[in-house]
């Protein structure tokens, strides 16, 4: 199971993922310090896949409980992710502790995810903030084998305890390995940034390890598996090769990710709504579309702003909406039928800047901006399309 604490500064800005309420997020089950933990459709997956291996283990444990044996190994499925649950919530109270927002705790296929929004402000705080998932899963394993103490083993709540112990223990161990985006590789992190006193060198080599370590899982998981069953089946060695597989690309793409997420932290403070702003003209919901086109070359605007009969905005033209309409009709579809209506959270301030600016445009994705000045008149129209490309300029550079 991995542990891959998800940072939201993305270079896909308009899709930084699901927000507070968004069925993409999964199914809602509490919000404990106020945030948010979903169970994603995956969980169920994986529940069932432990339910199922499980279950047919425990025939040969426990002969007598027949069928109940997959309720039993059902109950373990959600006792273990409850630890995976209390994991989590240990990196989610030092966060809160360190005045870093959680956006939200997920639980999937592979484990769980805190989703916090901000780095750690010095290499210590991003060392316990690391540290602290693994040292409860270390506990709670210890937690369960004292518990062990005078239950048969042969009892079903034997087994239960001592799966519950194992499975945090190799939680544990498998989340301090040193590699991004696992726990442990942000511990790396923390080191190396102490010592060279820059926190990107901390992140590429811990990003480096981590792609080794996804070579690692990728070829010698299946191997270990094989050696500790060599009599197990075909279908049985086909699965372990799947699973290494998908945890090998998750942990790779994690420490690329990981790496981009850090340049981007990098360029983003010299981003502002200001330099991307496009000059914009602005006509009656009415006008023709072709006719809005004409003007907006004439003006060399490069972005058009439907108002209404006050000259107030009401909506932007969405260039995909132009793109779809065949240039011999566009004298004879009005404007309006290529605009998004102007919500709230399509107005930005123009001072808007840096990390601000990407938290805004996650609050409300839209591929186009009205930009507007103090005073609530318009200065341009920001095009989601000009920021990425912005982004991915910047980060090409270094």
């Amino acid at each position: 199971m991995t542990d891959t604490r998800g940072q939201q500064t993305s270079e896909q800005p308009s899709t930084g993922g699901p927000q507070d309420g968004d069925p993409r997020g999964g199914i809602l089950v509490g919000r404990p310090f106020g945030v948010p933990i979903y169970v994603t459709p995956s969980w169920f997956v994986i529940a069932a896949l432990i339910t199922w291996i499980f279950g047919g283990r425990l025939s040969d444990v426990l002969p007598d409980l027949g069928a109940s044996r997959y309720l039993v190994s059902f109950s373990f499925a959600v006792a273990f992710y409850a630890s995976v649950l209390v994991h989590e919530l240990a990196h989610t109270v030092v966060a809160l502790r360190y005045k870093l927002p959680v956006r939200r705790i997920q639980l999937h296929f592979f484990g769980g995810v805190s989703e916090i929004e901000r780095e750690a402000s010095t290499p210590a705080r991003e060392f316990w903030l690391a540290f602290v998932g693994p040292l409860l899963s270390l506990l709670l394993g210890g937690v369960f084998y004292l518990a062990l103490d005078g239950v048969e083993s042969d009892t079903v709540p034997g087994v239960l305890l001592a799966g519950l112990m194992v499975s945090n223990l190799v939680v544990a161990a498998f989340n301090l390995l040193p590699g991004l985006p696992l726990d442990g590789g942000r511990m790396l992190r923390a080191v190396v940034w102490a010592v060279t006193g820059r926190p990107m060198a901390g992140t590429v080599a811990a990003a480096w390890v981590g792609r080794g370590l996804a070579l690692v899982v990728l070829f010698g998981l299946p191997l270990f598996s094989a050696a500790q069953n060599p009599g197990q089946s075909t279908g049985d060695s086909l699965i372990d090769g799947v699973l290494a597989a998908v945890l090998a690309v998750i942990i790779w793409n994690g420490a690329t990710a990981s790496v981009r997420n850090a340049r981007l932290r990098e360029v983003l403070p010299g981003i502002t709504v200001k330099e991307l702003a496009r000059r914009s003209i602005e006509v009656p919901s009415d006008t023709p579309l072709g006719e809005a086109l004409r003007r907006a070359r004439e003006a060399q605007a490069g972005a058009i702003v439907v108002v209404d009969g006050r000259g107030d905005p009401i909506g932007l033209v969405k260039e995909a909406a132009v793109s779809a309409v065949p240039e011999h009709r566009r004298p004879w579809v009005a404007v309006g039928a290529a605009a998004r209506d102007l919500e709230p959270g399509l107005r930005l301030d123009v001072a808007l800047a840096g990390e601000d600016l990407l938290n805004a445009l996650r609050r409300t994705p839209s591929s186009e901006y009205l930009i507007v000045r103090p005073d609530g008149t318009s200065y341009g129209v920001l095009a989601l399309a000009d920021l990425e490309r912005r982004l991915s300029s910047a980060l090409g550079r270094r």
